[in-house]
């Protein structure tokens, strides 16, 4: 009678430790496809930005910032950016859904006048607002912010 018991002990463990094991890998399949989800809708949002920024006007893109490197209009832009960009790009600029790093090679390079067309207008198709609302200096303002971002300074949030 002792042996039967502890037979069926054993066998209930068992089945308890399968169970526990089915259970973390069912939940580590879980979240491997959800970070493939993840990196599939970054591919995808970078995409859709890389494609608005090579869609910017000439004339726009050949505008030039009149705050460049100005020491004042960087701390306002970053705290315009705060105020209305970080919901979506993130605090760090690094992308968050629904928006897009701004510290890819691609915004890094683009010109000044280019951001500024695209935080004018939008890409609302996308998710992008239309910020034409926000005053002109205040536009540029955060351009000047946003080109002094570095990916090795400013790590994603």
């Amino acid at each position: 009678m002792n042996r039967f018991f502890f037979a069926r002990l054993t066998l209930a463990a068992m089945c308890i430790v399968m169970c526990i094991a089915l259970a973390a890998a069912q939940k580590a399949q879980e979240q491997r496809e959800e970070q493939r989800e993840k990196e599939s809708n970054a591919v995808r949002t970078n995409n859709l930005a890389d494609a608005a920024l090579a869609n910017v006007p000439d004339k726009a893109r050949a505008r030039t910032n009149p705050f460049e490197n100005d020491p004042q209009a960087i701390a306002a832009g970053g705290k315009l950016f705060e105020q209305h960009c970080a919901e979506c790009h993130g605090e760090k600029a690094g992308g968050i859904r629904p928006g897009t790093s701004l510290l890819r090679d691609p915004t890094q390079q683009a010109a000044p006048g280019t951001l500024f067309w695209i935080i004018t207008n939008g890409v609302v198709r996308h998710g992008m607002p239309v910020w034409s609302k926000l005053p002109e200096p205040e536009r540029w303002q955060i351009v000047t912010f946003m080109k002094t971002l570095h990916p090795q300074s400013m790590p994603p949030k």
